[in-house]
């Protein structure tokens, strides 16, 4: 028998968040696709860890409920996500602070008019109602070294991230761009608010400590912030990979097959040789992608350590994200992970997962036992290390200038996705795969109808 003019419509290199994304919109368009992925199981960084009915996410990156394609894309319709209580917890001078919760009903009027409420009333004294604060009736009692300043400086910072969950995605990428950390300068914010509550908060959604994030990068995540809650998926971060995996056909995500050069019609594999197909798409990290494809670029990384413990004692701080605000210890922030969603623990045993950016330091655990004292105030001696996971390529870097929609379509039958081509969040794997798959069928349609092809054959 003649063998077929080709074993499948695409190739798609990668069975992270972003392949499977596009290998579920493509085959919904009838387009017949496989998915090739080196390692033993899909998912790419997007991965978790089962110890003794444990749940340990390898990175741990944060997600948003407002992140349009997790409604968007196909195949997370029973994708289930466990909010943080609203905003975060600071910790600053030995204290907590609640900040950063903007209630959905306040819209940017109501947040202009709280700041001028609170300017006009801010030197009367303390036991003075405040009409027009919504949620308030008396003029808060801060403290100058707080976290988040004045009354005036919170009622600033809320009308800005009121402004931010409104504003058009459009507008905040014609901002000017700079880095982060200088673009948070020039706004007028106190420095207090930026160092006490903008910067822990930046760090945590955009694993860069110091700031060298383009600040348009920076816009939209304090936007989805805003404009949402901060979230992780129930039963674990392989939740998203494997709800998409198991939307597709059978037999369309082959595990355990190392590609080993592309072209517009075909790919070499290491293990079934030459499979001949219309267009392929590269969905892997950016330093594979550039490895099978020289001229593409490959971006700095931000590292990310995770490290995991238990206790049958958890400290009191609830469904909360807890950020340092004095930046007094390797820790960035952490959470009694459990809390937030019990699937992650056995009953009876708390889980807390605490995030270092950056390199960490020699002796990790007990760093990081020392600084987890401090910031839930209670002792860590007897709490059991259950891991410490360690990714130095974590999460591509995103310094100015940054093209937020780099092209997908490098030219007729060759395509790449992930979230180096977009922001490095799922959000922007997501949104890159939703652009290639898109670019695909345009190209493909174009090209002729499609029919279906050979099966992609396994080896024996």
């Amino acid at each position: 028998m003649l063998e077929p003019a080709y074993q499948a419509d695409v190739v798609i290199v990668g069975a992270g968040v972003a392949g499977l994304s596009a290998a579920h919109r493509l085959t919904s368009a009838g387009v017949t696709t496989a998915v090739l992925e080196a390692t033993p199981y899909a998912g790419g960084r997007m991965s978790t860890e089962k110890i003794d009915g444990f749940r340990l996410d390898r990175i741990g990156q944060l997600l948003s409920t407002s992140y349009p394609e997790l409604r968007l894309t196909p195949g997370l319709d029973a994708l289930a996500l466990r909010p943080f209580a609203p905003g975060v917890l600071l910790h600053s001078d030995g204290r907590r602070h609640r900040a950063g919760a903007v209630p959905s009903s306040m819209s940017t009027r109501r947040a202009r008019g709280a700041l001028h409420a609170v300017r006009a009333l801010a030197s009367a004294p303390r036991s003075t109602s405040v009409r027009g604060v919504p949620g308030q009736t008396t003029l808060p009692r801060v403290r100058a070294s707080a976290p988040l300043g004045t009354a005036v400086d919170q009622a600033r910072l809320g009308a800005a991230l009121a402004r931010l969950a409104s504003a058009p995605v459009e507008r905040l990428l014609a901002r000017p761009e700079s880095a982060a950390a200088q673009a948070l300068a020039e706004r007028g914010l106190p420095a207090r608010t930026i160092d006490g509550f903008l910067r822990p908060l930046l760090a945590a959604l955009l694993c860069d400590p110091e700031l060298t994030t383009s600040s348009r990068c920076a816009d939209l995540a304090l936007r989805a912030f805003a404009s949402g809650r901060l979230c992780v998926p129930e039963g674990g971060a392989e939740a998203l990979p494997e709800l998409l995996a198991r939307a597709l056909p059978a037999g369309t995500v082959h595990t355990g097959v190392r590609v080993t050069s592309v072209a517009t019609t075909s790919v070499t594999t290491a293990e079934h040789g030459e499979i001949r197909c219309r267009a392929v798409l590269l969905a892997t990290d950016a330093r594979t992608a550039a490895e099978l494809l020289p001229g593409l670029r490959v971006p700095d990384f931000h590292p990310v350590t995770v490290v995991h413990h238990t206790t049958d004692e958890p400290p009191a701080t609830g469904a909360s994200l807890l950020l340092d605000a004095d930046r007094g210890g390797p820790v960035a922030h952490t959470a009694v992970i459990s809390q937030i969603d019990p699937s992650r623990a056995p009953a009876g045993r708390a889980l807390i997962s605490s995030t270092v950016l950056g390199t960490p330091p020699p002796d990790i655990d007990t760093s990081v036992r020392m600084h987890l004292s401090r910031l839930y105030g209670t002792s860590t001696t007897r709490w059991e290390t259950l891991a410490v996971h360690h990714t130095p390529e974590a999460v591509p870097a995103m310094r100015p200038p940054h093209d937020l929609r780099r092209p997908v379509r490098l030219l007729a039958g060759l395509y790449v996705c992930g979230d180096h081509r977009d922001t490095s969040t799922v959000q922007g794997a997501l949104h890159s795969a939703h652009r290639a798959a898109s670019a695909i069928l345009t190209d493909l349609t174009a090209a002729g109808s499609l029919h279906r092809a050979e099966p992609l054959r396994t080896a024996a």
